[in-house]
């Protein structure tokens, strides 16, 4: 079998389960990547040309990029050759590495930076939502309920639906943009989501022009969102189902992150 053959049969495959266009972009990559550089025919691939494209190819990476990769080899391989090339190679464990959270001037920085009312308000809709980038991307005007002040994700990550809280304040302004497109069949875009990637270039580009050193991503502003919420007061079970977390323990990891309740314990010694 060729390598375009085994390519299209692989996205037929993801196709017909409905996985995410992550998923697809980044299963078909990786075996892209395999094949290319085993100069081998998918038949012919082995244990041994996986560990080989580990060793040289993803020696830099972290953790979860080997495991993506291992998952989409895995995956191709069982479903369309019925075999397993990763079957005997370890799955390196995932590093508990704690994401990057703004604090609330940085975020406010982060919008007065935006280079225009379009970008500003895509920034300020991550925030105050805690929506995922692709979930803003395929936001539609009738998800929204301006006067809630709610809005729905719609088959969102794991193909569930979601209810997720928006502020007063964009909600005015969203109620404004959207009667001046009123014809787009997206919030943002008028016939196609806009891809991920323009909108990770307008947070980074943002967060350039407001010059903070940090490491500044859409999901960071998700991120920002559950930490501010906790700190707040806000119940660590409500945030969970606000973020379309399956597992509590994946909110838990903001427990690690927020820092200002601890400021506040008096030191014992300080007692004495």
């Amino acid at each position: 079998m060729e390598k375009e053959e085994f390519l299209k049969r692989l996205e037929t495959e993801i196709k017909i389960l409905k996985l995410s266009e992550y998923t697809l972009r980044n299963y078909l990559d990786f075996n892209r990547q395999l094949l290319e550089h085993s100069k081998k025919l998918p038949e012919q691939i082995d244990i041994n040309d996986v560990k080989s494209f580990l060793a040289y190819k993803m020696s830099d990476k972290a953790s979860a990029s080997n495991i993506l990769f291992l998952s989409s080899i895995r995956f191709a391989y069982s479903n369309i050759l019925s075999k397993d090339p990763t079957l005997g190679i370890k799955r390196p464990k995932k590093e508990n590495k704690l994401p990057s959270v703004l604090t609330k001037e940085e975020v406010s920085k982060l919008f007065d930076s935006a280079e225009n009312f379009k970008s500003n308000l895509m920034l300020k809709l991550l925030y105050s939502s805690g929506l995922r980038v692709s979930e803003l991307v395929n936001l539609k005007p009738n998800n929204i309920d301006l006067d809630k002040n709610i809005g729905w994700v719609r088959v969102g990550k794991g193909k569930k639906d979601r209810m997720f809280i928006l502020s007063e304040k964009i909600s005015k302004k969203l109620k404004k943009f959207i009667s001046k497109h009123g014809d787009w069949q997206f919030l943002f875009s008028k016939d196609k989501p806009l891809t991920t990637r323009n909108i990770q270039k307008i947070v980074q580009k943002a967060a350039q022009k407001a010059g903070i050193n940090k490491e500044v991503h859409p999901h960071t502003l998700r991120h920002s969102f559950a930490t501010h919420l906790l700190e707040s007061g806000v119940d660590i079970r409500k945030i969970q189902v606000l973020l379309g977390h399956a597992a509590i323990n994946t909110t838990m990891i903001y427990t690690h992150i927020s820092t200002s309740e601890l400021e506040k314990i008096s030191n014992p010694l300080d007692s004495l």
